[in-house]
């Protein structure tokens, strides 16, 4: 959707690396690695941004870096056209995963939530066909513009690490977190 309403695979791409990450300087060659477009069109879209006043350069050590202009005058709607396009990413990619199988517990954590210190991105609890699973996360971090870590449970190892107080498992449980499954606290409810 953004990238017709933008015109650009790659302004779209440079948008959701550059709004995800607003304070980070980047290099010509780091942004192509990371977006996965080529140079070429890379570079005149910096341009492109560059003279509408959204990004900003300088040099250090002969190379040019690029940032966010955070006092461009529609840097809040475009944070906000971000976000937005970011929310109706993530409910897609749920919906997809609901979809690969039986699942009693389904949580975004991690970067999902801002937080890099989570040692995982996605806790499912249930059975899923995992080819399936691994497939349908390498086409959805190319929108995400990043890895996405995840760890899949079994209900009974589930209840077992929770039983023992596990150290990775509370770490996601406790801390801020999208839930978007939860059947294993319906199930226990008389």
């Amino acid at each position: 959707m953004l990238e017709q309403l933008f015109g650009s695979v790659t302004r779209v791409k440079l948008f959701r690396l550059f709004f995800s990450n607003p304070d980070q300087p980047y290099f010509v060659r780091e942004l192509t690695r990371k977006i996965n477009q080529r140079i070429n069109s890379v570079r005149q879209e910096l341009n492109n941004l560059e003279e509408m006043g959204i990004v900003e350069t300088r040099e250090s050590k002969r190379k040019k870096y690029y940032t966010l202009k955070k006092d461009f005058p529609l840097y809040p709607e475009l944070k906000s056209l971000m976000l937005k396009a970011q929310v109706m990413l993530e409910k897609n990619f749920t919906r997809a995963i609901s979809q690969l199988g039986k699942i009693s517990f389904l949580v975004l954590t991690g970067q999902f939530v801002g937080r890099k210190d989570i040692a995982t991105d996605l806790l499912l609890v249930g059975q899923v066909n995992r080819q399936k699973l691994s497939r349908l996360m390498k086409k959805f971090q190319e929108y995400f513009d990043h890895d996405i870590n995840y760890t899949i449970m079994t209900v009974k190892e589930f209840e077992y690490r929770r039983q023992l107080t596990d150290r990775f498992l509370f770490q996601v449980l406790e801390n801020k977190k999208i839930v978007v499954v939860d059947k294993l606290r319906k199930s226990k409810k008389p």
